[in-house]
């Protein structure tokens, strides 16, 4: 018997160790214990992933959340599974495809009507390289869902966290802002050859972008807001890239993935910091890897480019801006 014990011993410790290591890597728990009782919090793309994992852990800090899905049946399921795993009564299923700039406008003319105040907006929901689909609306999916619905529905939930400041948008955008390019001359892909990774690069780098011309227009409201990369995780978001479909990937690659791919709990970790953290406070603008600011890509730091892609972006939605700003949006064309 003792013969076993040393090699079980250091197996022991081998597997110990890597457990360590892969929870180094993947970035580790939200270092807060701050509580949110009776905040009110939205976050999109609720019914699965990284989305549901944020609002299990929002719902477990005391918050009344909303999720915002697309399905509603796996909405009411996962709002079900929240309200059972975390004792929180006040966690509510709502309708909200981003895909749709008129399900944007009824969802937030709900919201508008049903709460007096909005705390914290998770802009979480998001697709990933997928075929050359459009919106209902007529744009490239990954920029129309990931940026634009977002733009959209921030902007019409402003009157909302302005009231309840001090109050918190969470953009989750990706490391892969990093290889993306703005191309104003053919934002939805109508004039290039379409390219899938290139589209979700250039959408995941609109939100950075998008999160530091807010951070401008918001300064003395009390409202802040902060982009992040929650990292790779293993979620649906991925079912486009054929990687889980590869038996050779899932072989030669997987000690890789376990090592670098969080779980979704582990991934939400960033976004709960984000929305809860007391020493952020008044932090706004900003770009965190995980649970670390970091300095964005420097496309995403050019401040001409982020006001520039504001206008055009409010005049794709039919955002009607301030007479005192120099944007004034007009509906996009059918």
């Amino acid at each position: 018997m003792n013969r076993y014990l040393l090699p079980l011993s250091v197996l022991g410790t081998a597997v110990g160790g890597a457990v360590l290591l892969r929870d180094y890597v993947a970035g580790g728990a939200c270092p807060s214990k701050a509580t949110i009782p009776g905040k009110t919090v939205i976050v999109t793309g609720a019914n699965t992933g990284i989305g549901k994992q944020t609002a299990m852990e929002l719902a477990r800090r005391g918050g009344n959340v909303i999720l915002a899905c697309r399905d509603m049946e796996k909405c009411e399921a996962a709002a079900k599974d929240i309200r059972g795993e975390t004792l929180n009564h006040r966690v509510r299923a709502r309708h909200l495809d981003l895909a749709s700039l008129k399900s944007i406008r009824e969802f937030a003319a709900k919201i508008t009507e049903e709460e007096e105040q909005v705390h914290v907006l998770v802009n979480n929901a998001a697709v990933m390289r997928c075929p050359h689909w459009t919106t209902e609306d007529g744009f490239e999916m990954q920029f129309g869902v990931n940026y634009l619905g977002h733009f959209l529905l921030t902007n019409l939930l402003l009157d909302r966290l302005k009231a309840s400041a001090p109050s918190r948008i969470i953009n989750l955008s990706s490391l892969a802002h990093i290889a993306g390019h703005i191309d104003f001359d053919d934002l939805n892909w109508e004039k290039r050859k379409y390219d899938t990774r290139a589209a979700y690069c250039q959408s995941k780098l609109a939100i950075v972008l998008f999160t530091k011309e807010l951070s401008r227009r918001l300064q003395g409201t009390g409202v802040t807001v902060n982009a992040v990369h929650p990292g790779v995780a293993r979620t649906e978001l991925g079912r486009h890239t054929g990687m889980h479909s590869s038996a050779f990937s899932s072989f030669t690659l997987g000690p890789i993935f376990w090592l670098l791919v969080k779980s979704p709990e582990l991934a939400a970790q960033p976004s709960t910091y984000l929305a809860v953290a007391e020493e952020l406070e008044g932090v706004s603008g900003k770009y965190f890897d995980g649970l670390k600011e970091k300095a964005p890509a420097p496309e995403a730091d050019d401040e001409e480019t982020a006001r520039r892609l504001w206008a055009e972006s409010a005049r794709l939605v039919g955002l009607e801006m301030p007479r005192a700003s120099s944007v004034r949006g007009q509906p996009r064309p059918k």
